[in-house]
């Protein structure tokens, strides 16, 4: 059990990060293709382990969960961006915080919040007509942070000021492209983009400090059964009981809204693009749609209706899984696949290699939204699938994301078809999650 896992030589010094660098997609595929359930490869000076067996995958996610925790090289840049908020935070300070956050989460309460998503939607929809071009990422970018500004911070902001939330993204997405000197070099060392990545935090803080400000006389009291329960009012009055400090809240509240609306604005802008490139399925949306909808806006029991719409949206995330990979490092020496993973190891668990594994997926490569019915989902091991993790830390806003995605498919979908006018394949750029590289520019065209 003592046995290293197969895996590629590497270079010395950078090991394997370049060619991770170059394409982490097609690095990872390549591994799972060429070792199976666990390769071994050096990330610079990290030893990782890239596993990919759904059995495995589960262990460390869910039934071992304590026996893991985030690496520590995961603490350095993204922890300046995103502190000890619930992403990054362990212990006891994840507990307490997560214990938090649940009321916010809650899935009666975003059931009632279904309508304030389709607003957000028809809000951005007032400025297309039909033959305009536009920037499907951005304008998906836009109404999810409306959105997770609304919801979970209980605030609104004025469109030039979303605008420059979506402008600090773009440095911030660039720190954290793989970079095989970074991978080498201590993290102090001072290199290109630096200086901009700590103005887009800076200014993405003020924001925040801003937000902040303006809530903290209007969050209610504990004993109010009206009082909102957007996650900033519950931290808010957690910090006047003094469980929350100041420096708690800038953390949770820049974890919210980044981590908050990236993921599901990258889900459906990979949506649209899918629909685009296959009419069966977009013609199939549509007629959903104009049965469930009979020309009405979407409620919230409309869009629990709409079966295959979410087949739809879980294929974009098997195929396009915006979180691509995540990491996991051992408490203390693990067996895995056979093999003896030590402590402190790096864990390398890649949605985007099991999501596309011909292990689980007949034509892994085809979009194919009927494979999500139930008859076929059933065939498959519960860990092939994962873009939102497992277990204690699975994303905390996984239900949020599925209302809010599927209520703006349908309030758009049931008014606009999207063309995709860009190149194919798509070209994916790889920071925290897994962009397009260039623009995506659809035509508005109404139905």
């Amino acid at each position: 059990m003592s046995q290293t896992p197969p895996g590629p030589r590497g270079q010395p010094l950078f090991g394997s990060s370049r060619q991770y660098a170059r394409d982490p997609f097609g690095f990872v595929t390549a591994l799972e293709q060429a070792y199976g359930d666990i390769a071994q490869f050096q990330m610079g000076p990290l030893d990782t382990y890239m596993v990919t067996d759904p059995e495995a995958i589960e262990r460390i996610l869910v039934a071992d969960a304590d026996t893991y925790t985030k690496p520590e090289f995961q603490d350095d840049a993204l922890g300046d961006l995103l502190g000890n908020g619930l992403l990054l935070s362990e212990g006891e300070t994840w507990r307490q915080q997560r214990q938090l956050a649940q009321p916010a989460f809650d899935v009666r309460r975003l059931s009632g919040m279904a309508d304030r998503i389709v607003d957000h939607t028809e809000s951005l929809l007032d400025g297309w007509a039909d033959g305009d071009r536009v920037d499907i990422e951005e304008e998906m970018t836009t109404v999810t942070i409306d959105v997770i500004l609304d919801l979970m911070m209980g605030t609104e902001l004025p469109r030039e000021r979303v605008e420059r939330v979506r402008a600090d993204l773009e440095p911030v997405a660039f720190r954290f492209e793989p970079s095989p000197i970074r991978f080498a070099l201590p993290e102090w060392v001072p290199m290109p983009g630096d200086a901009e990545f700590a103005e887009a935090v800076e200014s993405l803080e003020d924001l925040v400090g801003d937000i902040v400000a303006q809530r903290r006389h209007d969050i209610g009291s504990e004993d109010d059964p009206d009082a909102p329960m957007d996650f900033l009012s519950v931290l808010l009055r957690a910090r006047e009981r003094g469980e929350q400090t100041d420096e708690q809240l800038r953390d949770e509240m820049m974890t919210m809204l980044l981590a908050g609306h990236d993921t599901t604005a990258l889900t459906l802008t990979y949506t649209w693009f899918l629909l685009s490139e296959n009419p069966e399925a977009e013609r199939r949306v549509h007629a959903e749609l104009d049965e469930v909808l009979d020309g009405d806006r979407p409620t919230v029991e409309d869009v629990r209706e709409l079966e295959y719409t979410e087949w739809v949206i879980k294929e974009a995330m098997r195929l396009y899984p915006p979180v691509y990979t995540i990491f996991r490092s051992p408490t203390t020496d693990v067996e895995i696949g056979g093999y003896t993973v030590p402590e402190d190891a790096s864990i390398m668990l890649p949605q985007w290699a099991v999501h596309r594994s011909e292990k689980y997926w007949d034509d892994p490569e085809t979009f194919d939204p009927d494979r999500w019915s139930p008859e076929r989902a059933n065939d498959r091991p519960r860990f092939a699938y994962f873009p939102f993790g497992g277990g204690p830390r699975h994303c905390i806003g996984k239900h949020l994301a599925m209302l809010e995605a599927r209520s703006i498919v349908a309030t758009v979908a049931s008014q606009y078809r999207l063309d995709f006018e860009g190149e194919t394949p798509l070209t994916l750029f790889p920071t925290l999650t897994a962009h397009p590289a260039d623009e995506m520019t659809m035509r508005v065209e109404e139905r």
